[in-house]
């Protein structure tokens, strides 16, 4: 029954972050859309919802049965974002994104593995920084600002967000083995980069000092 759960959640999640990334790609100013496109992170952690890149940070200070959580997480974030997509697909406002998701997609997907994974790296220590500063700090400003910049940082950076990118290459209809293998790689980047910070923190036992 747990396990059902955390699926259920997970998709919903998915699905925030798949809604997410449709307003983005309706705005033409870049830095609104980054902006807007953060209400999927702030759904998540203010009805803690489970998202893979919220997620990972916190393997270093979990029992192995966390793996398992993190896969089922995975699985349920790709079935959201694929749902999400599907509908916005057979909606009207896709053909207004159609161009602009393919060019996302096709940008991608035509980069190196490595600078995947690196990009990847950068997003992942900023999804990190969003979730912890919003369980950790108190007051309603901080926590607004932790999970929203961060977000804005990765979008206008151009790193690679995992659950996202799923939601993109959906919508793009660019699924492929290569397309699963950039997946694979943004979600090694993404688990690279969440766990950076915590395993600082765990060496030197600062996390609750």
């Amino acid at each position: 029954m747990e396990q059902a759960r955390q699926l259920v959640s997970a998709v919903i999640a998915g699905g925030m972050i798949g809604m997410g990334g449709t307003v983005y790609l309706s705005q033409q100013n870049p830095v609104v859309g980054s902006f807007l496109f953060a209400v999927g992170l702030f759904t998540v952690v203010v009805f803690q919802l489970q998202l893979y890149t919220g997620k990972i940070g916190y393997l270093p200070f979990q029992t192995p049965k966390y793996l398992l959580e993190l896969l089922i997480t995975w699985v349920g974030n790709f079935i959201g974002t694929f749902l999400v997509a599907t509908m916005v697909h057979n909606s009207r406002i896709y053909d207004g994104m159609a161009e602009k998701v393919r060019t996302i997609a096709s940008t991608k997907l035509n980069d190196e593995f490595l600078s995947i994974f690196l990009l990847a790296v950068f997003c992942g220590i900023l999804m990190f920084i969003a979730v912890d500063v919003f369980r950790n700090q108190t007051g309603s400003t901080i926590r607004f600002i932790g999970v929203f910049v961060p977000v804005m940082v990765f979008i206008l950076s151009g790193f690679e967000h995992v659950i996202a990118n799923m939601f993109y290459f959906s919508l793009a209809d660019s699924w492929s083995l290569h397309c699963l293998a950039s997946i694979l790689v943004m979600t090694l980047g993404n688990s690279v980069g969440g766990m950076i910070i915590p395993l600082y923190l765990k060496a030197f036992r600062l996390r609750n000092a």
